[in-house]
């Protein structure tokens, strides 16, 4: 007899059953009930913000580590596409962000947040985790021993660094699925306990949901643009590189990684026409390195948070961010939610020191929203990494193979 697979819950309705616990605790249960709701919530928020700096280690290092792999001008013209798709997604992602959602946002609900700002729940004690290192420190650490690593070794140095990196990454992982990931909904549940016990759960949930649909139209207008410029590079049709997307695309939806869905977005590539040498190369390392989905959820994300909260954004504080980011994002983690985990360290630079605290309400919300909108933002990435392939192939067979052949 077969075994019968047990039945997994995914990530998403995890938080979404626990945003739906955390409004009842708030709105039926005594306060004292939901202080220990919250202090639970903040236990689990001062360890994400000891393990985050590691977390930027561990991933960043090996990422810009494992960038060696590859011919040179290839692996240079591939991240290049990858990285410039990752900010004009991002950057454009702002801009209608910044331009539609004040409309979705009436004075009444923004004074109706703006009034319970001082109402927030006391967890009954809190436990400081002091950080190994800040997350700059563990930027600058991981840029060094990636970089180094990846044009020294083999050459002056052997494996031993990068077999340890690569040992610490894997721990890393383990503490990512096993304990992060798992608790991330006694995080949100606690966070709309305390939202909803202070007033402001329902006038944020009544702009969310249009935020959700216009991200979601941006990235399949993203999509379309990725092909549509694709297809004018090879001549190809666009129309039908979409259409050879769409297993790629389901299957991202439903595992929320861009990793998981590696084996059939190859055969997308194949269906595309690009060689097997061209999507054996750019296939995995884009899933790696192309964000331009979750760019648009996080910004678009971040824009709405920070009109929602009157907190001041421009572009000249969107643009670093974005750039920063899309170095950051380099082999994020491949679990659902990994983009924004590898994300939160960095908000600061747009909500500011205090309301960009990774353990604060703001980034909670943060975490939230992003996630019910995970798995289209990676089928948005892996879709463009395809797009990237065709433009690669294109590239290799008109420049680089007529060049090595002279």
């Amino acid at each position: 007899m077969e075994e019968k697979k047990k039945f997994k819950l995914g990530l998403l309705p995890k938080l979404i059953i626990a945003i739906i616990v955390g409004i009842l605790f708030g709105q039926f249960l005594p306060e004292g009930f939901c202080r220990f709701v919250v202090t639970l919530s903040s236990f689990f928020s001062q360890f994400l913000s000891f393990i985050i700096p590691l977390m930027i280690l561990a991933y960043v290092t090996m990422g810009i580590a494992n960038l060696k792999s590859g011919a040179g001008k290839l692996l240079l013209i591939t991240v290049a596409i990858a990285y410039c798709s990752t900010l004009i997604a991002g950057s454009a992602s702002f801009f209608v962000a910044d331009t539609l959602f004040p409309h979705f946002m009436s004075a009444d609900a923004l004074d109706k947040i703006a009034a319970t700002a001082g109402n927030s729940l006391e967890p009954y004690f809190s436990l400081e985790i002091p950080a190994l290192m800040n997350t700059l420190s563990a930027v600058v650490t991981a840029f060094v021993l990636g970089l180094c690593m990846s044009s020294l070794r083999g050459k002056t140095i052997g494996d031993t660094l990068y077999n340890g990196v690569s040992d610490f990454s894997g721990i890393i992982d383990c503490v990512l699925h096993k304990v992060i990931i798992p608790l991330l909904p006694l995080y949100i549940c606690g966070t709309f306990t305390d939202m909803t016990k202070s007033g402001k759960t329902f006038a944020i949930l009544g702009i969310l949901w249009k935020v959700f649909i216009v991200v979601i139209i941006m990235h399949l207008i993203c999509i379309c643009i990725q092909f549509i410029i694709a297809g004018l590079v090879s001549h190809k049709n666009p129309l039908t590189l979409i259409r050879n997307q769409i297993p790629g695309y389901a299957t991202a939806l439903g595992t929320q990684s861009s990793a998981a869905t590696i084996p059939v977005n190859l055969q997308c590539a194949e269906a595309d026409g690009v060689s097997s040498e061209i999507r054996n190369f750019t296939v995995p390392l884009c899933a790696n390195i192309h964000m331009a989905g979750s760019m648009i959820t996080i910004t678009a994300c971040a824009t709405a948070v920070c009109l929602m909260n009157q907190l001041p954004i421009s572009i000249g504080t969107v643009i670093p961010f974005i750039m920063t980011l899309g170095i950051a994002m380099v082999a994020s983690p491949g679990a659902p939610g990994g983009s924004i985990m590898t994300a939160l360290p960095f908000l600061y630079m747009i909500f500011g020191t205090e309301a960009g605290d990774p353990s604060g309400p703001i980034c909670a919300i943060m975490v939230a929203l992003y996630i019910t909108q995970d798995s289209f933002g990676t089928a948005c990435n892996v879709s463009g990494d395809n797009a990237i392939g065709v433009i690669v192939e294109t590239i290799y067979r008109k420049f680089i193979c007529k060049s090595s052949a002279q």
